[in-house]
């Protein structure tokens, strides 16, 4: 890592006084544990919206062990209720601080379906019980931590807070809602992967300093007056001087020459003298480099005010088009957004995001002393996501395909970083060793993608001078390198391990990546697939997949016929399971209807779909919000996207991915009929729906599998049933389907990772 960016090790802080406690069984829940413990005290006490799991791909569990590797007492207060304050006094008062978050998910996501339909269940809650968390959950906690210690510092963070740290599009109340700052009262936000900022501040709440005197810490946001800045010789810039209607900064030239400003004891008076000579100096890639990040580093973009991107939606989408500009923690600068007007207008500041953990750092925080199990008063308890991941290994984080509709970029960044095969692999053997139940099979190796492990820009120089918002859209960067070789060795050395009959890849597949490494995919399929492997097109046509940033069909037919291919070499009847998104910004009823005839000639039968939901911060949602498309610059006549907001066009839309239904077929009738398609509506092979009279289709007798009861997820709903050699299969609840689902183990009804809102890649 360049010196810009070099950042203080996690390992190397001197340890809290507390450390002599040493590390708890589980971190206490109640005040019964804490006394087993030998406290008086917690220094910092952890609220959560999820049921307390001790293991790494739970963010209460992680960041609390990390605290106490550090030496402080750390309790968790795990979905208290919220109706008072009393629940959230049952640890007493934390000596250092509260730290605030809704879970591993938006509780709003958590909570309400893409149609806004309330959830039956919970996957983070015992017994899945859906009644467990409230709204807007980061909001709701702080301010009853407040109410029950009002001068203990709170610290708000999850993929909750970070996607609320600026003026956002809610899709709940469908307005632009203010930063969550202000609503939570909370004294600092920790967006992103906030281990760094979360032990320095730590450290120096410990030593005295006052939270708000902590200002300097990247990946934190907090309210200040207007027009505060750190020091005097900070400098701050309107955005709409730096992208509209002028053009973004250049990326910085390496290898050009500018004239010097004044002529040096080594330059000739004869050169300086003669009209039209200059003297020049060359300048190399790392001083030029280094001169503008020393500019940036004091800089900060104003972006315009929570009350003009409320009112104008021209200025909401371009405040999220240079917000997604300044991500890159190799050149972000501060953002600076106003709230409120007169006398009482402060300012939200947003430091530039974290530096990203090396490997070194990554082992550590993973290789904590976690008991891998949910608490013990849980008892014998189903807590959907623990079945999930109880036999999976996170192997990194990060994503750098940009997709639009995914909030992994805006919380997790685009900077991969990985953990040392050694580390994944002792976690293995602790999963073989320790963890009941185990029957030798890993449910997955991966994170929010599968195939990105160590892939990484090939020059950091280039890497923290980029700007791009996606590493593979329109296509593979030249200066990304796409070499597989050290998944491929991690694949190989997981499934030698002793015990381990196998090891499966259930996480996001990259495949327009994976079609790379020819090795890679063989490697894939022949060792690494329970049968069925989901990738995730999302559509077939240019229009959406351009407002998505995914690659082209093409990729995936490629991909196919690698799969196939290898398939067919190792001996194994193996499918492919897509997945595709109904009514995304850009989609047109033509579009869904191309694609339910592509699903129809590959002869796919979608078992559930997936409708578009608008999550704060993505720019998916900046679409949807104002039918501006912020992947180019926006002005009033710039490009306009077109949205699917009727609960009717929506439905519709989802009723072209699933053709097959009879309950659909009245309203593709009329659809079809309206488009001036009614050459489609007919018995024979080459039509999309049978005919008859508008309304029959929902009375018309279910075959009997498809009296089944309906799943709301997406894990093992998309199956295939046996069809003619050659062909892709039909995607329906058959006993082949079942039996597939049986040999992978995989629990039917949860979200595939609950690291991500998004599971795709």
């Amino acid at each position: 890592m360049t010196p810009e960016l070099a950042a203080k090790p996690l390992t190397s802080y001197r340890k809290y006084w507390a450390q002599r406690f040493g590390p708890a069984p589980f971190l206490p829940m109640s005040r019964a544990e804490m006394d087993t413990q030998g406290w008086d005290q917690c220094d910092i006490i952890l609220v959560t919206g999820d049921a307390y799991i001790d293991h790494p791909s739970f963010g209460m569990a992680l960041v609390g062990r990390l605290l106490e590797a550090q030496g402080f007492r750390v309790g968790i207060i795990s979905q208290p209720d919220w109706h008072s304050a009393e629940d959230f006094k049952r640890l007493g008062k934390p000596k250092l601080f509260f730290g605030i978050t809704a879970g591993n998910m938006d509780s709003m996501v958590n909570r309400y379906t893409s149609d806004k339909k309330i959830r039956s269940d919970d996957a983070y809650t015992p017994h899945a019980a859906a009644d467990r968390r409230p709204d807007r959950a980061v909001i709701v906690y702080a301010q009853r931590a407040r109410e029950a210690f009002a001068d203990v510092p709170l610290v708000i963070g999850s993929i909750e807070a970070s996607l609320r740290r600026i003026a956002h599009y809610d899709y709940w109340s469908d307005k632009v809602r203010r930063s969550i700052l202000p609503d939570s009262k909370a004294d600092l936000l920790l967006f992103g992967n906030a281990e760094r900022a979360l032990v320095d501040l730590a450290h120096r709440l410990a030593r005295g300093e006052k939270i708000g005197d902590i200002r300097d810490l990247r990946g934190t946001a907090f309210m200040v007056p207007h027009g505060w800045k750190p020091t005097p010789d900070w400098v701050e810039i309107d955005s709409r001087s730096v992208d509209m209607p002028g053009k973004i900064d250049a990326h910085p030239d390496p290898y050009a020459m500018e004239p010097e400003k004044k002529v040096g004891a080594g330059n000739t008076a004869s050169a300086a003298a003669t009209p039209g000579v200059h003297p020049v100096r060359l300048v190399s890639r790392a001083d030029r480099l280094a001169e503008r990040r020393t500019a940036r580093a004091h800089t900060a973009v104003r972006l315009p005010s929570f009350e003009d991107v409320r009112d104008n939606p021209v200025l909401y989408a371009h405040a999220s088009r240079t917000f997604h500009l300044e991500s890159n923690p190799g050149n972000a600068r501060a953002l600076v957004q106003a709230h409120g007007e007169g006398a009482s207008r402060r300012d939200v500041w947003l430091n530039p995001p974290p530096v990203p953990l090396t490997t070194e750092e990554m082992d550590h925080v993973f290789g904590l002393p976690y008991a891998r199990a949910p608490h013990p008063t849980y008892a014998e308890a189903r807590i959907p996501a623990w079945e999930m991941i109880r036999f999976s290994v996170n192997i990194m984080r990060g994503c750098f395909g940009g997709c639009t509709f995914c909030s992994i970029t805006e919380h997790e960044g685009r900077i991969i970083q990985s953990r040392s095969e050694g580390s994944i692999l002792r976690e293995l053997e602790e999963i073989r060793d320790k963890t009941p139940g185990f029957t030798g099979v890993i449910s997955d190796l991966g994170g929010p993608t599968a195939n990105m492990y160590r892939l990484a820009c090939k020059d950091k120089a280039i890497e923290q001078s980029c700007r791009r918002l996606s590493c593979v859209y329109p296509g593979i960067c030249e200066n990304l390198d796409t070499n597989h070789a050290p998944l491929i060795s991690l694949y190989k050395k997981a499934r030698a391990l002793p015990g381990l009959k196998k090891v499966l890849i259930s996480s996001g597949l990259r495949y327009d990546l994976a079609v790379k490494s020819p090795e890679y995919v063989k490697e894939l399929v022949t060792h690494h697939v329970g049968g069925y492997l989901k990738i995730a097109p999302e559509h077939i046509e240019e229009g959406p997949l351009s407002k998505m940033m995914k690659p082209g069909i093409g990729s995936y037919d490629k991909f196919k016929q690698m799969f196939e291919k290898f398939s067919k070499e190792a001996g194994k009847e193996q499918y492919l399971i897509p997945y595709f998104i109904a009514a995304h910004p850009g989609t047109t009823n033509e579009d869904m209807l191309n694609l339910a005839l592509w699903l129809k000639k590959n002869n796919f039968r979608l078992d559930q779909v997936q409708t578009f939901l608008p999550t704060p911060l993505a720019i998916a949602t900046a679409m949807w919000h104002t039918e501006k498309n912020p992947l180019r610059k926006v002005t009033d006549t710039s490009e306009s996207v077109s949205i699917v907001r009727s609960g009717r066009q929506r439905k519709l839309h989802k009723a072209f991915l699933r053709y097959h239904d009879p309950a659909n077929w009245p309203i593709l009738r009329e659809a079809l009929v309206a488009m001036g398609r009614a050459d489609l509506i007919g018995p024979g092979k080459r039509h999309l729906v049978p005919p008859g009279q508008p309304g029959a289709g929902l009375h018309e007798p279910r075959k009997p599998w498809q009296n089944l009861p309906e799943r709301r997820t997406t894990l093992a709903t998309r199956r295939p049933l046996p069809a003619k050699p050659e062909k892709s299969p039909p995607l329906t609840r058959g006993t082949a389907a079942k039996a597939v689902a049986a040999k992978t183990q995989r629990p039917a009804n949860v979200p595939r990772h609950p690291l991500s809102l998004r599971k795709g890649g």
